[in-house]
């Protein structure tokens, strides 16, 4: 294997994408129903490999997970605003169930086996895969008075403690939250994230990426006029009962531009455009459809427009129909109102709000004209503002260097807490503000795809060797140790949060308990499967606090134990 570390030790980055390659091809083997999953098989192969000694710059790690949790906070940041308030009371409970039975668990079971101080707190530290522990265990030993030599073996004993059980702390939490969870719940996130993003749409449908409907709202047909001869363009579109207009007309050979008062012949061919009820509604009375008319081709565009208007502002979209003169709305259709990314009726009752997104069709011209009065429309891009993605980077990094103190205790967001506020402030103001700052879904993707598997792979390539060397010196006692402490606490705060606290959907729970155990691969995992945004908004309350809640227990394990 000599001639396997020289290549790792030349170009570390190698054991990385191998790591990654292998591991998500392993991720895909369904055993039954369970599968283990790019990020867990990527980290269970980092493990593999880190034995042939190799090691990669922390720095490598540090930017791939901060990569990973700003844009899961970029993506999640509209819907995030605007779930805060009461609903948030259960996301809080749950963080703090779990940081109390975290610490149950270490103290009893160290009380139990007679472990000291140090190895207590590094299990702690890995078990539930909060590395702040260490920091702050580690001042803690240091005040206990001790003889320097007693403080250096116990500080040790933390970090060996950490090294043994970080690994299957990561790794434990994949399997509660995405294996056990949905099989507990009897559903799986998939079907619930779904379910919950239908609710969150207020029953609005809402196609995915590549979905068309069978039976599409708009269309737009030809007919040879019949009936409708003798009758006016304005007569006939104010005649239908929903809106249609007649956006072409070719007589004798010849395409003229349509004017309101145009009257029709007979044997005219014209282009009608409108929602399908009322083109099929309107059909018999206008004559015979034709196939194809050459010359009658007309390319119409689907447009999302901003509303900046403010004297659209909390005005009802049947207030603003009537206020609208038809010239102003002719040939304009609404398809959809978004609100933060959440969808809206269409119905005259829905209140508009300056910064709402509302799609339109309808010819080019026609939609210039309503977006010139109406706001702004954005320009379609497939680049990514890395000016905005690098300020909001720099800024979410700059806020995770910031640290309180309660008493001795230094408390602090971190880098990836500060990434994601960062990443849910930015994402919110870009949803308000979308001239500046694009990312495309495709570019937000791969940030978290790459992010979190990289973060992943860099820890079991790091961390892999210490842990598997410890357990052969130690014995599996600690691992084994630090395996109920990884479950144990999740296992309760699950039954709790499903029978006390009523979680009913597992995409949102898997999401909170994901948070309240800060367990980034396992979040990773529950976005893979639940393949919407659906659990970042529970992941982001619980996540924030147990950055808080779990690094409080270093000291307080060193205390009680």
């Amino acid at each position: 294997m000599d001639w396997l570390h020289q290549i790792f030790k030349h170009a570390p980055e190698i054991a990385l994408f191998l790591s990654l390659a292998i591991g998500y091809r392993i991720g895909k083997i369904s055993l039954g129903k369970f599968q283990l999953g790019g990020v867990a098989g990527s980290l269970l192969v980092a493990v593999v490999v880190s034995q042939v000694g190799v090691s990669i710059d922390p720095g490598v790690k540090s930017v791939l997970f901060a990569l990973f949790i700003y844009a899961v906070g970029y993506e999640s940041g509209p819907q995030f605003f605007s779930s805060l308030g009461k609903q948030s009371i259960r996301e809080i409970i749950l963080a703090i169930v779990l940081a109390v039975t975290g610490l149950a668990t270490v103290v009893i079971l160290a009380k139990l086996t007679g472990l000291d101080k140090g190895l207590a707190a590094g299990i702690a530290a890995g078990g539930l895969t909060q590395s702040a522990i260490i920091g702050t265990a580690g001042d803690a030993i240091a005040k206990l008075g001790l003889a320097a030599e007693e403080v250096k073996r116990l500080q040790g004993n933390v970090a060996i403690g950490y090294a043994v059980t970080y690994v299957f702390g990561s790794f434990g939490a994949i399997i509660v939250c995405v294996n056990i969870l949905p099989k507990f719940m009897g559903r799986e996130i998939r079907e619930d994230a779904l379910a919950a993003e239908a609710e969150m749409q207020t029953g609005v449908r809402v196609l995915g990426p590549g979905q068309l409907a069978a039976a599409p709202a708009l269309v737009g047909r030809l007919y040879q006029v019949g009936p409708a001869a003798g009758r006016s363009i304005v007569e006939i579109e104010n005649a239908a009962t929903s809106a249609i207009t007649i956006e072409k007309l070719k007589r004798d050979g010849q395409v003229f531009e349509v004017t309101p008062d145009m009257v029709l012949q007979a044997s005219d061919i014209v282009l009608v455009v409108g929602r399908r009820a009322a083109v099929l509604e309107h059909a018999t009375r206008l004559g015979k459809e034709v196939r194809e008319e050459s010359g009658m081709e007309l390319v119409m565009q689907r447009r999302e427009l901003v509303v900046s208007n403010k004297e659209l502002h909390n005005k009802t979209v049947g207030q603003i129909a009537d206020e609208t003169s038809g010239g102003v709305r002719h040939g304009v259709y609404v398809i959809s109102i978004f609100r933060m990314g959440k969808a809206l009726p269409i119905v005259p009752e829905t209140v508009i709000h300056t910064g709402d997104v509302v799609t339109v069709y309808g010819a080019e011209h026609d939609v210039k004209r309503v977006a010139g009065l109406a706001g702004y429309l954005v320009i379609p891009s497939d680049k990514t503002d890395f000016v905005y993605l690098g300020a909001g980077l720099v800024v979410g990094l700059l806020v995770g260097m910031l640290t309180a103190k309660l008493g001795d205790i230094p408390l602090t967001l971190g880098s990836g807490g500060g990434a994601l506020l960062s990443g849910l402030l930015f994402g919110w103001f870009r949803a308000k503000k979308q001239t500046f700052g694009a990312m495309p879904g495709g570019a937000v993707q791969i940030l978290k795809d790459l992010g979190l598997a990289g973060f992943v792979v860099a820890v079991g390539l790091n961390s892999g060797l210490q842990a598997v060397d410890t357990i052969r010196e130690h014995g599996l006692s600690i691992f084994l140790i630090g395996v109920v402490v990884t479950i144990l606490p999740l296992i309760i705060t699950m039954l709790f949060g499903r029978y006390v606290l009523r979680y009913d959907n597992t995409a949102i729970f898997a999401g909170s308990l994901a948070g309240t155990r800060s367990a980034n691969p396992a979040f990773g995992e529950v976005l893979d499967k639940a393949e919407n945004s659906i659990p970042t908004v529970p992941f982001a309350i619980t996540y924030g606090l147990a950055n808080v809640f779990l690094t409080l227990l270093g000291p307080l394990v060193v205390a009680l134990v």
